[in-house]
């Protein structure tokens, strides 16, 4: 039987699909890729028109399983967009004295930051930054003896409305859904290093349209932010010389840079615009710079100060966007920290001919990213051109675990970067009013017994009032009659 998994991934301005196989030494061999523009549908990471979605959605994996000549029973889906952004949240828990604090308690916490309601937000994942256990910070609470217990959550938002379009999106084009993963946590997880996590960094991610932000320490998201900017923004502003955005884009490859010396300009040299117009290159690179410098400003104000002085792994850069020249420079004189890595390409070892990933640019590694993350086949049927419905219901194979010895199973779904797909979501909240039923159950008989226990008190109280009583009587009866 086939063996491949296949990641999708809705970018700001494209859609890419891609599917490869993973080896037994570690390694990824991709099979395909394939793109579509998402202009007209995605703006910005975000759905806003489904019909258009679908039928991008649906090009994707017909392109796919013509490639791979097999069905695709399921996919493994990257979100992120504009409108995604971290809250702090605190669920306190008082204890009684000498309580040992168990799992379960731990559980509740979680269940209860899950249970917190946002106007207009969906929770799309939640990271436990750490425990205050009494008057002391720990990671790992269980077993310790406490009063009080806090839990400290990063929960990660996304409109509801966007939420919904996205699973619109794939039920009208009949894709099944393995998994949907959090695109920035992916990447993350895909182009920064232990050490890099452990001793604190910011990963930037200079996108077409979006900049995302995500700041890292002691091995835990503490902060995640999207921007509404990107490299298309220096494009449009160079087009803003009245020309198309196609040129402005040829030009900014050719000649764009992040940062100029003063004494560097040459006032004399001119950029050709058309055949009839030029622009001064002090002019151009004023254009530039004036935008690449508010995307870094705005990107470095997004870290909280609490890590700001932190950041013992630097500032790691990745996307499109990190291709422009002296981009390094810029950053290092906006943020005045010195220790700055392009992340080029992906930590695994990765096999393919094709010349996008080869080039090794930033550009895959999000998609290369959520193909790591896969462990499920993806493989269905073999390929049948003479189908006119995208699945054959009747002949998916059904999905199998691939066994990756070298990868090594979360002990928890929270804090990876997995949003649950609405099947889960109906799933947990049947789950979580189960729970919530067997608990008042158990008050209820709990109730019923001590109700029991204090009659039964109170009786015996009477009994033993009335027993008195008459011992008292009687003791009186017999003083009497002695007399």
């Amino acid at each position: 039987m086939a063996e491949f998994i296949v990641a999708i991934e809705l970018g700001s301005t494209k859609i890419i699909g891609i599917a490869g196989k993973k080896n037994l030494d570690g390694s990824i061999s991709v099979l395909a890729v394939v793109k579509e523009d998402a202009t007209q549908c995605i703006r910005k990471g975000v759905v806003y028109n489904i019909d258009k979605t679908g039928q991008c959605l649906t090009g994707i994996i017909n392109k796919l399983r013509k490639q791979l000549k097999h069905e695709i029973s399921q996919v493994y889906i990257g979100v992120g967009g504009q409108s995604i952004r971290s809250v702090r949240n605190v669920v306190l828990k008082d204890l009684t004295a000498d309580t040992i604090i168990t799992s379960e308690m731990i559980n509740e916490l979680m269940d209860s930051n899950r249970g917190e309601t946002y106007d207009d937000q969906e929770i799309l994942d939640a990271a436990t930054q750490e425990y205050k256990v009494d008057n002391q910070f720990v990671l790992d609470p269980v077993g310790i003896k406490a009063t009080h217990l806090e839990g400290n959550f990063l929960n990660i938002l996304w409109r509801k409305a966007f939420y919904e379009n996205l699973n619109n999106c794939f039920q009208k084009a009949g894709i099944s859904i393995a998994e949907m993963y959090l695109a920035p946590l992916a990447l993350a997880d895909a182009v920064l290093s232990e050490a890099e996590k452990r001793g604190g960094c910011v990963l930037i991610d200079l996108g077409a349209d979006t900049t995302t932000v995500s700041v890292y320490y002691k091995n835990i998201l503490r902060h995640l932010a999207v921007i509404p900017l990107g490299g298309n923004n220096i494009t449009k502003d160079i087009a803003s010389l009245q020309m198309e955005e196609k040129d402005a884009e040829a030009m900014k490859i050719k000649y764009a840079s992040a940062y100029t010396e003063n004494n560097e300009i040459d006032n004399n040299l001119k950029y050709s615009i058309d055949t009839e117009r030029s622009v001064e290159s002090r002019k151009f690179i004023e254009i530039v710079e004036a935008r690449i410098t508010e995307i870094i400003d705005n990107a470095w104000c997004q870290v909280p100060s609490d890590y700001a002085d932190k950041l013992l792994g630097g500032i790691i850069i990745t996307g499109g966007g990190m291709n422009l020249k002296n981009i390094e420079r810029c950053i290092r004189n906006i943020t005045h920290i010195t220790k700055i890595r392009k992340a080029n390409f992906v930590t695994h070892t990765i096999l393919s001919s094709n010349a996008e990933i080869t080039a090794k640019d930033g550009d895959m590694n999000t998609i290369l990213g959520l193909l790591a993350k896969g462990d499920m086949n993806c493989a269905g049927a073999e390929y049948n051109p003479a189908q006119n419905t995208l699945f054959n219901n009747d002949e998916v194979t059904t999905a199998t675990p691939i066994e990756q010895p070298y990868t090594p199973a979360s002990p928890t779904r929270q804090g990876q970067g997995i949003v649950p797909t609405p099947e889960e979501k109906k799933k947990a909240e049947a789950e979580r009013r189960k729970r919530e039923e067997e608990e008042r159950k158990l008050r209820e008989e709990e109730e019923a017994r001590t109700r029991e226990i204090e009659e039964e008190k109170r009786r015996n109280s009477l009994l033993n009032k009335f027993s008195r009583k008459v011992k008292e009587i009687a003791r009186t009866i017999i003083s009497e009659d002695e007399e």
